[in-house]
């Protein structure tokens, strides 16, 4: 059994926090580009998923505590994905069921067990960092700004998170192996990132973004991430 990391104390806090909260103006008619609504449209399915893989893989640690903030971590990506939803309502939007980038990304986590997931959503949280800035930043609507600078409380929680998880998991890996994964792992966020910022590219020149500075700008966050997983470095999030 794994040693106690107090996994769960930070994500329970949260969730006590967000009850007493006022929810977002959901009253605001939101003007947004069509690139905006198009690209929303399809990071709010990514945030919909149920979670139940992760939540088997984390059962597999044999840390309780470890599996209520998994728990926790799906109930507010689930959260995500229901104020996404409610950005769309408002601006006249529908939610889509499905997109080919999220299936792709999935099938990609459950590839193998729970390192491997942990690794992919951790560079889904990472590009969640950069993109959620843009919105709130350059979307030029209110509520678009609110929702994203929520979502965005939370990403700066979840990417230590998981590098937390994560450097648990390759503590006792030797050296060589815990470079030649580090490299294989930026290769692999390199590709999702070039991949999000095509996808995603005329949404992001709608909010003042170029793909190529929200690829140099997400790497950025991706390598402080590495580095807190292989080296212990404290992130800058």
């Amino acid at each position: 059994m794994t040693e106690p990391h107090g996994w769960s104390a930070e994500f329970t806090a949260r969730a006590a926090r967000r009850t007493a909260a006022p929810e977002p103006d959901w009253t605001h008619a939101s003007r947004l580009h069509p690139a905006v609504v198009r690209s929303v449209q399809k990071f709010q399915v990514g945030e919909s998923g149920d979670g139940a893989h992760l939540i088997a893989n984390a059962a597999t640690v044999g840390d309780r505590d470890y599996e209520t903030a998994i728990r926790l971590f799906v109930a507010e990506e689930q959260n995500h994905a229901r104020m996404l939803a409610g950005i769309l309502r408002s601006a006249g939007a529908p939610t889509k069921r499905a997109h080919w980038s999220d299936t792709v990304f999935v099938h990609l986590r459950r590839l193998l067990g729970l390192k491997l997931e942990l690794m992919v959503l951790a560079i889904a949280e990472i590009v969640a960092l950069r993109y959620y800035r843009a919105l709130a930043d350059g979307g030029n609507d209110e509520l678009l700004t609110d929702v994203s600078e929520r979502i965005l409380d939370d990403e700066r929680h979840h990417v230590p998170f998981q590098c937390r998880r994560l450097n648990v998991a390759f503590d006792g890996m030797r050296a060589p192996a815990r470079i030649l994964v580090k490299h294989a792992w930026r290769t692999l966020a390199l590709g999702v990132v070039v991949v999000v910022a095509v996808d995603h590219g005329s949404a992001l020149r709608a909010c003042g973004v170029t793909r190529r500075t929200f690829v140099v700008d997400t790497m950025q966050l991706f390598d402080d991430a590495a580095a807190s997983v292989f080296d212990g470095v404290p992130m800058r999030v």
